[in-house]
């Protein structure tokens, strides 16, 4: 007998489907997808806050809560750099004291940026000392507070969680003097500070995950293999990380350090401050390259027969044969014209010759091909021009390039302006302070309408008075100077005989008069008694003479309640 077929409705064979509908397939991915985020997060902050009850590591914010002389006060912290430095390598700004409480009536200034930011070689008498002074002569009934945060080594990475940070301190102004280290600071291709990373993105959670607790105990952990601790060795570091003109690499460093100025503005702007950017000066005359290159692909022969024509040129040079040395010289760059070494013998010839526009250009392009990245290329300079171009109301730009160039022989800024590559001499400092010190008198027309003095913007002489610029301190920071030109890169540098020669011919000009710079100290102080860093530099000058005298001047100098005697950035001379 035939069995009958049995017909199961359509409703029941939909119900008895085990296979899941769409919208439940898609809220089991949701699921899944917020526990892989979630429950990781959970158990990270978990682990990051019991790290922190239990003391692993040490606080990375810019600033640490404190006590100056007994007032409520936010301090530098030294530890905020080791998320950007090996162990061992950690460089920190002078110290600073912020009030926790602004006093009416104050104008607070923060100061950012790299080594000639911070001052190199001496901070006591770095631009924003010279701002200072200016700032405080024109504007009598003002309270400023220049607080310099520049840091060396650093870049526009460190200088995006250092606005952040001082953004919560009132401020009215911020100072920006950076934009020298993108290729060789962190994250830079020619960095030894930290690895090497082209992605924004990348690099900010990076930078986020090495501020951690949890991320300092497996940086420790994985630097614990019983190497020796890096140590700082200044430029000589950056000897075999050379960066070509034309590497793939540079243009993510130019598009990353836009992003980040951009957002360094939106900072400080929502913080209510007004923003000061400025382009970055070079020594392009007297600063030869410190790495050359030759270009890629070039042959055997073609290498020898540059070699000659470039050691004819340079006997042609000894010889005082300046059109002649130009002929071989030019001859070598058809063969290879990268090589930044020759565009600056290039240069020399034509400034010899009295051809100084093609000397400027020439000098331009040995800076531009120089390998060893340590000075801010036109390219940095445009960055920041189209930045404060486009950033609107509140942000000024000052041109120091271009105002260097203009103050300088044939629009080429050299040593009247510069010790060495980028750090400014008294001449150089005074400049870039009286230039940003009209924008800012600018500013505060406009904004408050702040009486100004009518007395004259003070000089440099009177400037340097103010600050007890002595010649004690102009020897001593000459000495600095010399003692770093014995070391590489500088060793390396074609002219390096010549400008070690000139600095030792400043040094021995320099008498110093016992008495002459006792009254100079004390003059100074009489006319700013609460000024820290007159009582410090004053101190170390007595520290020779009366050890009694230089205690009590350097304890009126510490910036803060058992802060370090020597304040962690200078020691006896």
């Amino acid at each position: 007998m035939e069995s009958e077929a049995i017909t199961v409705p359509e409703s029941e064979r939909r119900t008895n489907d085990s296979t899941p509908s769409a919208g439940t397939r898609w809220r089991t991915w949701l699921l899944v997808a917020v526990s892989a985020i979630v429950v990781p997060a959970l158990i990270l902050t978990l682990v990051e806050v019991t790290l922190r009850l239990c003391g692993v590591g040490n606080p990375t914010d810019v600033t640490r809560p404190c006590t100056d002389h007994g007032r409520p006060a936010f301090c530098d912290n030294k530890f905020f750099t080791a998320t950007f430095f090996p162990s061992g390598m950690l460089r920190t700004p002078r110290p600073y004291a912020i009030p926790a409480t602004k006093p009416p009536g104050t104008l607070r200034i923060f100061v950012l940026g790299e080594s000639a930011a911070w001052g190199e070689p001496d901070p006591t008498f770095g631009f924003a000392r010279y701002l200072e002074a200016m700032l405080r002569a024109s504007f009598p009934s003002v309270k400023f507070e220049v607080i310099n945060t520049g840091t060396t080594a650093i870049n526009s990475h460190v200088l995006l969680p250092i606005t952040k940070d001082l953004a919560q301190h009132q401020p009215d102004l911020f100072v920006i003097y950076a934009g020298g280290n993108e290729a060789i600071g962190p994250y830079g291709p020619g960095t030894v500070l930290t690895s090497a990373s082209l992605s924004l993105p990348v690099i900010r959670a990076k930078i986020f995950f090495d501020s951690t607790r949890f991320g300092q105990l497996v940086a420790k952990v994985s630097s614990s293999g019983g190497q020796k601790p890096a140590e700082w060795r200044g430029m000589e570091m950056f000897l075999d990380r050379q960066v070509r003109a034309d590497s793939p690499q540079l243009p993510a460093v130019y598009d990353n350090f836009a992003g980040n100025l951009r957002d360094i503005i939106a900072v400080a702007r929502r913080a209510g401050a007004q923003v000061l950017l400025s382009t970055i000066a070079t020594n392009v005359r007297d600063c030869a390259p410190f790495a050359s290159l030759h270009r890629e692909g070039i042959r055997q022969e073609e290498l020898q027969q540059w070699n000659a024509l470039v050691q004819k040129g340079e006997a042609s040079e000894k010889a005082s044969s300046p059109a002649e040395a130009l002929k071989s010289y030019l001859s070598a760059a058809e063969i290879d014209s990268q090589y930044a070494e020759l565009q600056f013998r290039i240069a020399r010839c034509f400034w010899a010759l009295g051809d100084f526009n093609d000397a400027r250009q020439r000098y331009l392009l040995a800076q531009e091909l120089d390998t060893l990245r340590f000075r801010a290329d036109q390219k940095v300079n445009e960055t920041i021009r189209s930045v404060a171009t486009k950033a609107g109301r509140g942000v000024e730009l000052v041109d120091t390039n271009a105002i260097f160039a203009q103050a300088s022989e044939h629009g080429v800024p050299g040593n009247e302006l510069f010790y060495e590559h980028v750090h400014m001499n008294p001449a150089g400092n005074y400049l870039i302070a009286r230039s940003m010190f009209s924008k800012i008198a600018e500013m505060l027309a406009s904004e408050s309408q702040t009486a100004r003095s009518e007395n004259p913007v003070p000089t440099q002489e009177q400037c340097e008075r103010l600050l007890a610029l002595t010649a004690y301190d102009r020897q001593r920071i000459v000495g600095i100077e010399l003692k770093k030109m014995q070391h590489p890169p500088f060793t390396n540098q074609l002219n390096h005989d010549d400008e070690v020669s000139k600095l030792q011919q400043e040094s021995k000009g320099l008498k110093i008069e016992y008495g002459e710079t006792i009254a100079e100290y004390q003059w100074a102080i009489m006319q700013n008694p609460d000024d820290r860093l007159l009582h410090l530099n004053y101190g170390f000058f007595l520290h020779h003479y009366v050890p009694a005298a230089s205690e009590q001047e350097l304890r009126i100098a510490l910036p803060y309640d058992n802060a370090p005697v020597l304040c962690n950035w200078r020691m006896f001379d």
